[in-house]
């Protein structure tokens, strides 16, 4: 195989709920996470050198060994016990960096899926997934995609079985100058409602069994009114962040908007809508003040799928 293209799609939250910690100092969690169709692309072409050498359209975006791409094909290169095995690899990036869209999660789970190919390996999904899980928390639901239930760190998946994805577009936006640390969301999480975590298994099955008989799942199957999202994290960095209550404050006054919400930790907010048409009415509505406060902005589909060959 002389070349080889892999899409790595950006997702969204629809819903974020901090249940606890768990034995092992991560939070455990119950989230519906969703894929858009603003995506990465990797090129792959294999070598025989063993080295493993990526570059990305960002300069700013490291491409050593911290990057999850590298780390996926060490990996895999480790699973596989070849040592001979190298590729090329080549990132442009469209998802906006540190943004809590999963982008370098989803490039990490996008190469696992290439590379995998590419050399042969022969990995089938199942496998896949657990390599993704070793790497990072949201880079299984990146392998799959679509839309589905994440619980423990993000890494147990539970498909779900919905209406066309399509159907739901999301105007996305994002300050460029913001961001936000993951670890410093969860740790002021932890400080202001960690005197309501839940403790016992059983609690937390409890919670994930509420989220998936709640209305947030049934509207998503057409069967009822969108309710508003949760996303825990929003809760803590919304009155931190200017820029997340700012951006926020402007979705909100968009017209046919079905919901609007932070996107994980942030600092990335989305609102929902039922159809393109009413997508791109919102972004021309709210152009001029979108412009004025520096926002970035991006008009996605909700679809299917996760990292994809071709």
């Amino acid at each position: 195989m002389a070349e080889l293209l892999v899409s790595a799609p950006a997702k969204i939250n629809l819903h974020l709920e901090v249940l606890g910690l768990r034995p092992d100092g991560f939070h455990e969690l119950a989230m519906v996470m969703q894929t858009l169709d603003l995506a990465d692309q990797l090129r792959l072409k294999p070598s025989a050198d063993g080295r493993i050498s990526l570059r990305c359209s960002r300069s700013d975006l490291p491409t050593d060994g911290s990057n999850l791409i590298v780390k996926a094909a060490e990996l895999l290169k480790s699973r596989v016990g070849l040592p001979e095995l190298g590729a090329s690899i080549e990132l442009e990036k469209r998802i906006p960096i540190g943004a809590g869209l999963a982008g370098g999660s989803s490039d990490g789970a996008a190469a696992l899926l290439g590379l995998n190919a590419l050399w042969g390996c022969g990995f089938n999904q199942v496998q896949l997934l657990e390599m993704a899980a070793q790497l990072g928390s949201d880079m299984p639901f990146c392998l799959g995609g679509g839309t589905q239930l994440c619980f423990g760190r993000g890494e147990v998946l539970e498909p779900l079985e919905l209406k066309d994805p399509h159907d739901f577009s999301v105007l996305l936006i994002k300050h460029p100058e913001s961001s936000v640390s993951t670890p410093w969301a969860y740790g002021r999480c932890r400080e202001q409602r960690g005197d309501f975590y839940l403790t016992r298994e059983e609690e937390f099955e409890q919670r994930r069994q509420s989220l998936r008989t709640g209305p947030l799942l049934s509207a998503l199957r057409g069967e009822g009114p969108m309710p508003p999202l949760r996303n825990d994290l929003q809760a803590v960095v919304e009155p931190d962040v200017a820029s997340v209550r700012e951006g926020l404050a402007l979705l909100r006054q968009a017209s046919d908007a079905l919901v609007v919400a932070m996107s994980g930790s942030g600092p990335s907010l989305f609102a929902l809508f039922p159809d393109a048409a009413a997508a791109e009415r919102a972004q021309q509505q709210l152009q001029p003040a979108l412009h004025q406060g520096g926002f970035e902005a991006w008009l996605c589909r909700c679809i299917g799928s996760g990292a994809t060959l071709g």
